[in-house]
């Protein structure tokens, strides 16, 4: 008995190349943004990447040195010094500037009246650019004509040394820097209060729960992945600090404010080591790579426990 042989499937074809003729026309539309972010973006961090095992040199070219570039700033003592103060900074920035967002966001949130107006005061200091930010601060802070010093004049105090005392410059330019960028952070939180459902809060009302408690068990709960979202950032942003101390201070008093991008700042443009500095960036980058690979490791582990 003849049996008729099965047909072949049709081949079936690949997902990629279809994937491809389907979105053409978009893709064509998405090419001058990838080559801009590609030219700008990941071409300099591939460059980086081989300077930093190179002697660079404008005029002679490029020389291979293996992990010297490394060596010299593991050996550099202004290294520790300056991540030293590149932590401190972090540290006080997050003490300071990161919960303060948060209330302003809540305060601003909870206005009958008003609101408008205090969220584009508090999102001015954003729109100005950081070299003014930076100038006016500077002057508030001179110990001679300064705003700072005149104020405590006219109350009968004794006047600082704010950005030549080692105790206070730090803090200065926490607060110049939180001063600057808070506002544009509050907008966020505030944007993310505005998504809490309201009728969580009515039901805590009939409860009897007060301000604190629907601060506690509702509002925060509510917004933990933007504040999550924004800690990482700004770790990562303070973990860069260079705008206020290159033009307040140049890494004084006596290094006080010496930070990691102020020392690669150096390293390139000063000493033209360019095989050090791009060493230092790599050092910088695989560390806030490690920070931010730790931080959603551990934010994972929490999240399933719970």
């Amino acid at each position: 008995m003849n049996s008729t042989p099965a047909l072949d499937p049709p081949r079936a074809r690949p997902r990629l190349l279809a994937a491809l003729r389907r979105n053409a026309v978009g893709y064509l539309f998405l090419l001058p943004a990838l080559l801009a972010f590609a030219t700008f973006s990941w071409y300099p961090i591939a460059r980086g990447f081989i300077i930093s095992f190179q002697k660079y040199d404008l005029v002679k070219g490029a020389e291979w040195v293996g992990w010297s570039n490394f060596e010299f700033v593991l050996n550099d003592p202004l290294v520790p010094i300056a991540w030293r103060n590149t932590l401190q900074f972090t540290a006080l920035a997050l003490l300071i500037g990161y919960l303060l967002p948060v209330a302003l966001a809540i305060l601003v949130n909870e206005m009958k009246r008003g609101k408008s107006y205090f969220r584009l005061a508090y999102y001015l200091p954003v729109i100005l650019p950081p070299m003014v930010s930076v100038l006016l601060w500077k002057w508030f802070y001179d110990m001679d004509t300064g705003l700072f010093n005149a104020i405590l004049q006219a109350i009968g105090l004794p006047t600082q040394r704010w950005l030549f005392d080692r105790n206070l410059v730090m803090l200065c330019l926490v607060v110049l820097s939180t001063w600057a960028n808070a506002g544009g952070t509050m907008l966020l939180y505030l944007a993310a209060l505005q998504g809490v459902p309201s009728h969580l809060y009515e039901a805590a009302e009939i409860d009897g729960a007060g301000l604190w408690r629907r601060l506690w068990h509702i509002t925060l709960p509510q917004i933990r992945g933007v504040m999550l979202i924004l800690l990482v950032l700004q770790i990562i942003g303070t973990m860069q600090l260079f705008t206020e101390p290159f033009v307040m201070t140049d890494g004084g008093p006596a290094n006080a404010t010496l930070s990691v991008v102020m020392l690669l700042y150096r390293y390139g443009f000063r000493f033209y080591n360019f095989g050090a500095a791009a060493a230092l960036g790599l050092i910088l980058f695989f560390v806030l790579v490690a920070f931010s690979i730790l931080y959603l490791w551990l934010t994972r582990r929490v999240s399933q426990s719970q």
